[in-house]
């Protein structure tokens, strides 16, 4: 468990807010701004998540995703996938592996819309696929399992995008 003070939530939305312009370019933060799109266009409007949209298409969840929800989507970079071990993505993309792939996925996605403020109170969270994903607060920084929370409230008309460093697999 941890103790949330005022100072560390300051401090945890002062580095997100800086961190997440870094993140999202101009027209994510247009579609902030005025109407909202849904979380799969806004994910691809920012283009550093090509490899999670892909994944989507593969998996049959885009148009979950493009749904009314809400949803909270803890969204690995492009780069956060290229990590993972040589051949995993290509693998995983494969039409005999969309069941282990969308539930990988699903381990990324909460029902309803959680922004920062609330993520930082919980300890852990149950994700669409049934399983927990534990979430931890050290110096400010949020963390899913292993990840680091590096953008947060990238809001969309379906609910909330949590930018994340790792992909989550579920055990």
């Amino acid at each position: 468990m941890f103790t949330l003070t005022k100072r560390s939530l300051f401090t945890f939305a002062a580095t997100a807010l800086f961190t997440g312009s870094a993140i999202f370019t101009a027209p994510v933060f247009a579609a902030h701004h005025e109407e909202k799109s849904d979380i799969v266009d806004t994910a691809v409007a920012a283009g550093s998540f090509t490899t999670l949209a892909a994944a989507l298409e593969a998996a049959g969840l885009v148009d979950t995703l493009k749904s009314e929800g809400p949803f909270t989507v803890f969204a690995p970079t492009d780069e956060a996938f290229a990590n993972l071990p040589d051949g995993t993505v290509e693998s995983l993309l494969l039409p005999e592996n969309k069941d282990k792939l969308a539930a990988i996925l699903t381990y990324h996605v909460v029902a309803g819309e959680v922004v920062a403020a609330d993520v930082v109170t919980l300890s852990e969270a149950t994700t669409v696929n049934g399983e927990n994903v534990d979430i931890n607060v050290e110096d400010g920084t949020v963390y899913v399992n292993d990840a680091t929370v590096v953008a947060t409230d990238i809001m969309a008309s379906n609910g909330v995008i949590h930018v994340i460093d790792t992909v989550l697999i579920p055990e």
